[in-house]
């Protein structure tokens, strides 16, 4: 089966931090009640001098060097987001530009909203396992995989049902066409149809010109996100024939550190398999885990070979499970 495994990380996180304290400054709130809730601490913003475009750049500039292949390998870049600088050119356009992609090279932006990393990177399997067949490519075959969010300029700050949760950054991932086995590689992707949650665009459409800024209804993201991730876990173990003991690690989307030990409990599984930093960082919607895979592999978590299962949930409401492997590249 052809399949994708991540051999290269990168991320850019902003670093005007926003803590709870500050944001009670000028909204009815607190740390004390923010943080049990969310389990959220501070989340980071842009500086005036970068958007969703300069840290898409940033990031899949070190993921490349991570993976230390040449940037002629890269056949596809996609970038996952819901704030994109600009309708077109695509955010992956932009990085195209800046790491002189080869002319052949796809690009394409992609908008799952917090699920879009996932979808994103299932995509990139399709366009490399395209690539392969068509040319019948016989030299390794590379995509670049993006998610970047500029959040922070879809907030009203006086909101604070979503103001105190969101935030910015962006990571990104080389991935490695390969072909494996069934346990080595699973994914799903769905959509249940849902308006609860809402982000402006580039203009106010005829549906609902109301909507100004990101507005959520939190406690039924929260009901669906509890019921979801259980089930696109079982649901990837069983399409691999795994079993959780067997996965390294559970990468969710790092949305509210209540949802994801709610998953905890539910599964029976150490908290430790599933990683968190939403403490730090806030929701970074499609951004979230390519961050955290990049944090885990640079403190030494990740070294190699390991089975991971990401788990996505967001707008739409969207949502995707995948299992794969970090195999980062031999260079010895």
């Amino acid at each position: 089966m052809r399949a994708i495994e991540i051999i290269g990380t990168g991320s850019c996180v902003p670093h005007h931090t926003i803590t709870n304290d500050e944001l009670a400054q000028s909204i009815d709130t607190s740390d004390a009640w923010i943080y049990p809730r969310t389990g959220i601490h501070a989340r980071e913003f842009c500086t005036a001098r970068q958007s969703t475009v300069t840290m898409a750049v940033e990031a899949a500039r070190k993921a490349v060097d991570d993976a230390g292949i040449p940037v002629t390998g890269i056949r596809a870049v996609l970038a996952a987001t819901m704030s994109p600088d600009f309708s077109t050119p695509s955010t992956a356009c932009f990085v195209s530009e800046a790491l002189k992609l080869r002319e052949d090279t796809a690009a394409l932006d992609l908008n799952a909203a917090c699920s879009g990393f996932i979808y994103a990177l299932e995509t990139a399997r399709g366009i490399l396992s395209g690539i392969q067949e068509m040319e019948q490519e016989d030299a390794p075959l590379y995509a670049l995989v993006i998610g970047a969010e500029q959040l922070s300029r879809l907030l009203k700050l006086e909101d604070r049902t979503t103001s105190v949760l969101f935030g910015d950054g962006a990571g990104a991932v080389i991935v490695k066409l390969t072909e494996a086995g069934r346990s080595d590689y699973a994914v799903t992707l769905g959509s249940r149809g849902s308006r609860d949650i809402l982000a402006p665009g580039l203009y106010t459409g005829a549906i609902d010109k109301s909507v100004d800024h990101m507005v959520m209804n939190g406690k039924a993201v929260f009901v669906f996100a509890v019921e979801i991730i259980p089930r696109l876990i079982e649901r990837v173990l069983r399409l691999s024939g795994s079993d959780l003991a067997q996965i390294d690690y559970v990468l969710c989307h790092q949305a509210n550190a209540r949802i994801i030990r709610h998953v905890v409990r539910k599964l029976q599984v150490p908290e430790a398999k599933f990683p968190m930093n939403m403490e730090r960082l806030g929701n970074t919607s499609a951004a979230s885990i390519p961050i955290l895979l990049d944090e885990m592999h640079g403190n030494g978590t990740l070294r190699g070979g390991e089975k991971l299962l990401l788990a996505g949930f967001g707008g739409g409401l969207t949502f995707g499970g995948m299992q794969l492997r970090f195999r980062p590249e031999d260079r010895t």
